[in-house]
């Protein structure tokens, strides 16, 4: 008891994550009389991160910062805007289409949101609808990222879980697809009982610019997730050919990066990494803790104790883990959560892979639900709007979002069928 309260007062009182780990592993073991232990937290720590699969981390980080210094969101927009801006809310249609062509290289749900908030919203006021619709759009819209793949948010769990991140990236594209259905349905609705405005058609003439300008970045996650498919690749070493792909793509064809600017990336790069990677040096260390004292045995034996059915199980896993990422942003969610849960869900006959797209999605609904929603706070000031109206216009979102989980929860073959398909 005496760790769970350090760690939430550390929490809210705005400590840094990785320091709050920290102070949670020390308290937890002079709480539990474990002080023997304290000695072994530098090469717990350091053993940690010896995992090859964190290596794929700062390449797929490095092709994020790539695209967006080469202009990728707007070009993505205009090839939307081909296939989908002509039909009635097309821009609506078109701000989905872009987010989902884009969120394998944003890569975080609130980067996404925060990058598509400044673009999409503005736009679609301007063209005549709703500024709380077009807000809700951009925050679903920004809900793909870490689901649809290369995922960053499925590597992570891959490193943390020890799972295949190939067979993780796979399992994340028939769910990624349900999830664009249900919100795209969300959006047609909408225009049955609401008036949207009815798109332009893109003249004939920029059709082929449009589509060969935009589709271009789109190839760089189509190359990776076929060479990870075919095996011509580890997920490492597609990160760094796609990276290669994404610097050549700006620097020869969008002319938008130039080798000065490589300085400023790598530096991106290299903080959000060791940011990341320090999150999961101080979650392993703190799960190595709690695995010492059995603590992963005894929440198996509570829930347990509260259910026999692994259905049940993960709408509690969907609960805990949403209430959770109303406060942290979903890596860190991720990070935190998965080291105490998985036994649980594995005693539970839960299959992993499948796991990792449940609490991957869990995640994400706490960052654009109140009090402390990371993305919603995002879109509201981008858009200068009360918090309750947003999150009002939301809620269709939410509830196709909601619907999605319990399907995949119930239909574990929507996360496991195309990963066996390709074993």
């Amino acid at each position: 008891m005496t760790t769970l309260i350090a760690f939430f007062v550390a929490l809210l009182t705005g400590l840094p994550i990785f320091l709050t780990l920290v102070l949670g592993t020390l308290v937890f073991l002079y709480e539990m009389d474990l002080t023997m232990l304290v000695s072994s937290l530098p090469i717990q720590l350091y053993g940690s991160l010896s995992q090859n699969g964190l290596l794929a981390i700062p390449l797929f980080m490095l092709v994020g910062e790539l695209m967006n210094k080469g202009g990728l969101t707007s070009r993505l927009m205009n090839a939307a805007d081909v296939f989908v801006g002509r039909f009635k809310g097309g821009l609506a249609y078109v701000n989905l289409l872009t987010n989902a062509m884009a969120a394998s290289i944003l890569g975080s749900a609130t980067a996404q949101i925060s990058v598509m908030s400044r673009l999409m919203i503005p736009t679609m006021v301007e063209k005549g609808y709703n500024k709380e619709f077009s807000a809700a759009v951009t925050m679903a819209g920004g809900l793909l990222g870490p689901i649809i793949p290369p995922s960053m948010l499925m590597i992570i769990y891959g490193v943390v879980a020890y799972q295949p991140i190939s067979d993780l990236f796979i399992a994340g594209i028939l769910p990624g697809i349900l999830i664009i259905a249900g919100f795209a349905l969300v959006i047609f609705l909408t225009g049955v009982f609401k008036e949207l405005p009815k798109g332009e058609p893109v003249a004939r003439k920029n059709v082929k610019r449009d589509l060969i300008d935009g589709l271009l970045p789109g190839t760089i996650p189509i190359v990776v997730i076929l060479c990870i498919v075919m095996g011509v690749m580890t997920p490492t070493e597609a990160g760094a050919i796609a990276s290669v792909m994404a610097f050549l793509i700006g620097l020869l064809v969008y002319k938008t990066i130039s080798l000065r600017d490589l300085g400023e990336i790598f530096a991106s790069v290299a903080i959000n990494t060791a940011t990341i990677t320090g999150l999961i040096a101080a979650a392993s260390v703190f799960g190595w803790a709690l695995s010492f004292e059995g603590v992963p045995d005894m929440m198996v034996e509570w829930i347990t104790s509260v259910t026999e059915s692994p259905v049940a199980f993960l709408m509690l896993v969907y609960a805990m883990v949403i209430v959770l990422g109303m406060f942290l942003e979903s890596i860190a969610v991720m990070i935190v959560i998965v080291p105490i849960i998985l036994p649980a869900a594995i005693g539970f006959g839960v299959d992993p892979i499948h796991f990792g797209v449940i609490i991957s999605l869990a995640t994400l609904v706490g960052l654009v639900t109140p009090p402390v929603g990371p993305g919603l706070y995002i879109a509201m000031t981008t858009a200068n709007l009360p918090m309750m109206s947003l999150f009002r216009a939301m809620l269709p979102f939410l509830l196709a979002m909601g619907i999605s989980m319990v399907i995949i929860a119930l239909v574990p073959e929507l996360s496991l069928w195309l990963p066996g398909l390709m074993r």
